[in-house]
């Protein structure tokens, strides 16, 4: 892949201080522009900054609700692209220099809106948008000879305490430009899904057109669909209005098509490239990053799948995986399910137990759906497919149970520089993906850390703490995908040689539906050769269970064994589905767009 090259200007634009005197009974806020009129070009694109706001200044307050901070009058400034070509973009706002003898205040006591070309986001704490030390305030891709115009408004929120007596908050625009354009396909929305953000509190509707996503800084596009007696309201709503958990039902990530290639540094182990994010040769218990590009429908790549890192990275290097082409559909990407699936009843004895009488849903904090066969699993997952389903799926989407290469696209993806292994809050061993011990199996619990061992506890940590419960995610963050590692050991539509064994299947189902293995042996399960983009590269990484052959019929990925050593996101398991130890098998969804 190109390098992807980038022009950096930055400019002192906003001065955002705050002073508050314990002694006096009011408190200054000041937003001010500098200078008449300044701007910025970076190649195409002009960043002009006017001052056409008084600033604001709030008498007899400390802290101010969210209805009088969007009453404010904010500071414009406007993007506008002088070219005739579509320019990717990023506008931070990042921190300025501060005098010694000042006190930063937390962002956490400050609430900011952004409008952009007349739509707000809403009202959301300044640390939503906090990416690997970075502030997102909008990106996208701006058209030719277009503009884009911003009013920004920051206040102080009456919903958090704390002292922050004299302490000031100074920060700066940035604008950051991509010269080759590399963006991942826009998530495709049936109508009745809604894309939402996380607002560092609660999940909120979001303009799909306004920083939804940005894969550069793992903020990976989320979606849900909600209960029918409250989808008219919620389609209707303003951005920015709280979805209420309550009313979810289903939760999803986009992942976006790509090809993907596995370097090796050393020329005889693939374990990806050491990178700028691992500060080892990469090593089976220590991998690297996978490397990642994200391409449209129309390039469909199947290369070699791997190179070596000395000589970078060739055009024949890159294979797109499999999970991408469902039946003879390209598509742009899927949806997968941001949680281990549960049930309509998930209070009942493993979630659901062996049953097609239950819905599936997909929640965070609820207990997973267990003890079901492969074939119930498949035959509930078509639910949502069908004519009035209760979530308000078209006939343009295939919901499926996921396949063992739909489990591969989420897994390497997290190994690259748009996931986990590329989240700067985690080092070393923390790169993995932390496990979900829980033993009443709750959906988007963590552990903490990536430590194995055979100790269950409740829900150490639940999937919105910060780092410790977001660790459990593919991004590392809240936009990622939960229970891939740890959790129940998740059945994926992967199958010997269409034996079914005692999966409740009489036959198997249409070939689009699962991943077919002609060999027991793993290196030439796929006609004679190793399958590509299914998961078999990186088996073993971080010590999770290796799979070289098929003594059963069926896969699985993930979850927990009776050796918790070897539980992960790269871990690949057969059972013939009934026998052995496996006795609390889940399985999770996904959605195909078939516009």
């Amino acid at each position: 892949m190109k390098n992807k090259n980038k022009i950096t200007v930055m400019i002192i634009s906003i001065l955002l201080v705050l002073i508050l005197l314990l002694a006096l009974t009011y408190a200054y806020f000041r937003t001010e522009l500098f200078g008449s009129e300044e701007i910025v070009k970076v190649g195409t694109l002009d960043l002009v900054l006017d001052e056409t706001s008084e600033g604001i200044s709030l008498d007899n307050a400390v802290g101010i609700s969210d209805s009088e901070g969007l009453s404010l009058d904010g500071s414009t400034f406007e993007l506008r692209n002088n070219g005739n070509k579509a320019v990717d973009y990023t506008i931070y706002l990042d921190d300025n220099t501060i005098d010694d003898t000042d006190t930063r205040i937390d962002d956490k006591y400050l609430k900011y809106n952004l409008t952009k070309n007349n739509i707000s986001n809403g009202a959301s704490l300044l640390t939503s948008i906090k990416s690997n030390s970075s502030r997102v305030l909008d990106s996208g891709t701006i058209e030719g000879d277009s503009a884009n115009k911003y009013n920004l408004k920051l206040w102080i929120t009456d919903e958090v305490d704390g002292n922050y007596s004299g302490q000031v908050f100074s920060g700066k625009l940035r604008v950051e430009v991509s010269q080759e354009r590399v963006k991942p396909n826009e998530p495709e929305l049936d109508d009745n899904m809604i894309a939402v953000t996380y607002n560092g509190t609660n999940w909120v509707k979001t303009d799909k057109d306004n920083n939804w996503y940005n894969y550069d800084e793992l903020k990976w596009a989320n979606a849900v669909t909600v209960s029918s007696a409250t989808r008219k309201n919620y389609l209707s709503a303003d951005i920015g209005t709280v979805i209420n958990m309550d009313d979810i039902e289903t939760m999803w990530v986009w992942i976006p098509r790509y090809s993907y290639s596995i370097g090796s540094e050393d020329g005889t182990n693939y374990y990806g490239k050491q990178g700028e994010y691992l500060d080892n040769i990469p090593t089976r218990l220590s991998p690297g990053e996978i490397d990642i590009k994200f391409i449209d429908t129309d390039t469909k790549e199947k290369g070699s799948a791997k190179y070596l890192v000395s000589e970078g990275i060739k055009d024949n290097s890159w294979y797109t995986p499999d999970a991408f082409t469902f039946g003879d559909v390209e598509l742009s990407g899927i949806w997968v399910g941001k949680f281990e699936t549960s049930s309509s009843n998930p209070s009942l004895s493993s979630g659901g137990g062996n049953t097609t009488s239950l819905d599936p849903m997909i929640k965070p904090n609820v207990t997973s759906w267990r003890n079901i066969n492969v074939s119930n699993a498949f035959h509930v997952s078509l639910k949502m497919n069908d004519e009035g389903n209760r979530y308000g799926f078209t006939e343009n989407i295939d919901a499926h149970m996921m396949k063992n290469s739909e489990w591969t696209v989420v897994s390497y993806l997290s190994q690259s520089k748009y996931g986990k292994l590329g989240n700067t809050n985690f080092s070393g061993a923390n790169k993995e993906i932390y496990q979900n011990k829980s033993d009443q199996y709750i959906t988007g619990c963590s552990y903490g850390s990536q430590s194995n061992g055979n100790t269950d506890y409740g829900c150490q940590y639940t999937y919105d703490i910060d780092i410790n419960g977001t660790g459990a995610s593919t991004t590392g963050n809240i936009y990622g995908v939960y229970d891939m590692s740890g959790g129940s050991v998740e059945y994926v539509m992967g199958n010997y040689n269409d034996e079914v064994g005692s999966s409740g299947f009489e036959i198997m189902p249409e070939s689009k539906y699962y991943d077919k293995y002609t060999s027991d042996t793993v290196s030439d399960a796929c006609n004679g050769n190793l399958c590509l983009s299914h998961g078999f590269e990186s088996n073993n990484w971080y010590n999770d269970n290796e799979l070289n052959n098929f003594p059963n019929v069926w896969l699985l990925r993930g979850g927990r064994t009776n050796n918790d050593n070897v539980a992960g996101i790269f871990s690949i398991m057969t059972t013939s589905v009934n026998g052995g130890s496996f006795t609390d098998h889940s399985f999770r969804l996904v959605l195909s767009i078939n516009n």
